[in-house]
């Protein structure tokens, strides 16, 4: 088990939300242990999952790594600087000098992107790959996957959630008050279009209306 040494004070510094935490976890344990989460149905749903895999990749590493624009953009739209001078991190932001998306950690990476609600890191790529495999004719399976495997569902489910609370009115204001240089206006639009067609995907393999 990891815990997060941020928050190692707020939940074992009192001893009564401690023990309440140590329950929490032993429970977890011990139910992973004796029932195990189910197995796929069907072999052919962990091949389903390695293409969701691999083109979900591709389109994320093509915006944040390949993209000549996003760092750019990612400085100027988000707080990420500022976040730098913040004392709410026991290391620094970056792991080293340089502006690149390699040497910032998770937690300043994290804290940029939901500070404007765009919550990129954590949908980014998903409809790309959802949307790959509806197109190839894979809707239904996809969808009887969400209905009889708990992982899938249990994974489809955790991103709508932060679908929910992104919004994408607020990342627009950030970016019309943020963001000056054209090439990255046009990119902040092109991620907003991309959320909502993660969102319609979503929808489409849960079958409800978006």
């Amino acid at each position: 088990i990891t815990e997060q040494g941020e928050m190692v004070q707020a939940k074992f510094g009192i001893p009564v939300v401690a023990q309440n935490q140590l329950e929490i976890y032993t429970t977890a344990v011990l139910l992973a242990s004796i029932k195990p989460p189910s197995p796929p149905r069907e072999e052919t749903w962990r091949t389903i999952m390695d293409a969701l895999g691999e083109v979900s990749c591709k389109a994320y590493r093509s915006v944040v790594f390949e993209h000549p624009h996003f760092i750019s953009y990612f400085r100027a739209a988000t707080p990420e600087s500022e976040l730098g001078n913040l004392n709410i991190g026991s290391r620094p932001a970056r792991r080293k000098v340089g502006a690149s998306v390699h040497n910032l950690r998770a937690i300043p990476w994290i804290f940029a992107w939901t500070q404007t609600r765009l919550i990129l890191p954590s949908w980014l790529g998903v409809g790309d790959a959802l949307n790959q495999l509806i197109k190839e004719g894979k809707k239904a399976e996809l969808q009887k996957m969400y209905e009889a495997w708990p992982f899938f569902a249990a994974t489809i489910d955790l991103i709508e959630m932060i679908l929910a609370k992104a919004d994408m009115r607020i990342a627009g204001l950030y970016d019309d008050v943020l963001v000056d240089d054209p090439a990255g206006k046009k990119l902040g639009s092109e991620l907003r279009q991309k959320f909502m067609e993660t969102v319609r995907a979503i929808c489409e393999v849960k079958a409800v209306s978006a």
